[in-house]
């Protein structure tokens, strides 16, 4: 078996990360949506927005490391 083909434990690791800070972000992006939401009467439209900002935010923390 190729050595090249088989991850190492160091890229697994940074696998872990990116996925927890786009987690993170989204459950961020979630809590910020939700309260917004429910301070206008309109969680519907603040949810979904919410949730796009999580993922901006989550990728834009990937991208810097």
């Amino acid at each position: 078996m190729n050595d090249a083909t088989v991850p190492t434990n160091d890229e697994n690791e940074d696998d872990e990360t990116d996925e927890a800070n786009l987690g993170v972000g989204i459950a961020i992006g979630v809590s910020i949506g939700v309260a917004i939401g429910t301070a206008s009467d309109n969680l519907a439209l603040w949810l979904p927005v919410g949730v796009a900002l999580g993922v901006a935010v989550g990728a834009g923390w990937n991208a810097r490391e």
